[in-house]
């Protein structure tokens, strides 16, 4: 019995040795990913959003998990995102739900929609209202997690060679405008396409397209839009595009509970972090542009050509949600909370500078 005790205590001494073993393991596993983004490699601010997720979470897991990522160039395929990551190629994926209507249209309202959201709303709607649950379930298919990766807020109308006095003057463009807005745009009478960013100027350049939107001045001004077409457009179709953080699902779940949180973290403060960067840019952007590039005609659409986008849109959301049940419950939610959170906004932000300019 003595023996057989002590045989016992040391089996015990074993086991426990080898849990600590194991923990200690798991704790300096070393998890290398890598990150595929639609972006070339000095897109600013797009391409900072996911290095500096990756900086921080290198950081904060005391360099447990190292993520690589690779900017358009290196890939080749800045339209492939959500095929790389759902495929595991990639573990991680940054780009914009909206440039997969044609694969997926549910996740076409997770960046942002015509006369939609502004930033700081669609931001309530995703983590205080049921826009990550939504997120999440529009994507579970696809075997990917969503998550909010950087908003620059609301964008410019476009580029234009001509002036648009009214809706004829749309008729026979050709203009590049992703998302929902293509719709509106092809529903007016314009040839839409989507381009790579890396090729739109030498396509206004050479005539293959007439017209383009991209961001604002922060972005658009370094890509030479404004010595081709000179008519610069106030915004309308993207009040509040948000990209996107893709991950993995299986990937992301075989990950320690720490690491796991680490990522969002970093995910959100990256995120953040570029919307003020982007306003940033914009603001002295367009201060530049101002002094320095008088040949630009900032213009707004005429009310006649609003009004026409307008009822294209209304009339577009009729028919793009029919027998879709989860785009409508997407789209609902959103118009739902965009109808109680703009009252706040009118109050706060839309009086406040009323009064005040």
């Amino acid at each position: 019995m003595k023996m057989f005790g002590k045989t016992t205590k040391l089996l015990v001494a074993t086991a426990m040795l080898a849990g600590l073993s194991t923990v200690s393991l798991a704790k300096d596993k070393v998890y290398k990913w890598k990150l595929a983004t639609t972006w070339g490699p000095t897109l600013s601010p797009f391409i900072d959003a996911p290095k500096n997720m990756a900086k921080l979470v290198k950081e904060m897991s005391n360099g447990r998990l190292i993520i690589r990522v690779d900017a358009s160039n290196k890939h080749k395929s800045a339209f492939g995102i959500l095929d790389m990551v759902k495929g595991g190629q990639y573990d991680m994926g940054h780009s914009a739900s909206y440039y997969w209507k044609g694969k997926d249209i549910n996740l076409l309202p997770f960046t942002s929609m015509p006369f939609g959201m502004t930033a700081p709303e669609q931001y309530a709607w995703f983590y205080y209202g049921n826009g990550m649950e939504l997120m999440q379930k529009a994507y579970s298919k696809h075997k990917v997690l969503s998550f909010p990766g950087g908003n620059t807020g609301n964008q410019m109308g476009g580029w234009f060679r001509k002036e648009i006095k009214s809706v004829d003057d749309l008729k026979g463009l050709k203009m590049r405008i992703p998302g929902f807005a293509g719709e509106v745009m092809a529903k007016l009478g314009l040839t839409v396409t989507n381009i790579a960013p890396g090729e739109l100027y030498t396509s206004l350049e050479r005539g293959t397209i007439d017209a383009l939107e991209w961001v604002g001045p922060g972005m658009d001004i370094k890509m030479g839009f404004h010595k081709i077409a000179p008519y610069y457009y106030t915004g309308w179709h993207e009040p509040a595009t948000e990209l996107q953080f893709l991950v993995n699902k299986k990937k992301f779940n075989k990950l320690p509970t720490d690491l796991q949180q680490i990522l969002k973290i970093a995910i959100r403060v990256s995120a953040y972090d570029m919307y003020i960067q982007n306003y940033q840019m914009s603001a002295k952007a367009w201060s530049k542009m101002i002094k320095d590039y008088p040949n630009i005609k900032v213009k707004s659409f005429p009310t006649s050509v609003m009004a026409a986008m307008k009822k294209a849109n209304k009339e577009l959301l009729v028919e793009k949600t029919k027998n879709k049940p989860l785009l409508k419950e997407i789209l609902d939610s959103q118009a739902s909370f965009q109808k109680e959170v703009r009252e706040w906004t009118k109050m706060s932000d839309y009086l406040y500078l009323k009064d005040n300019l």
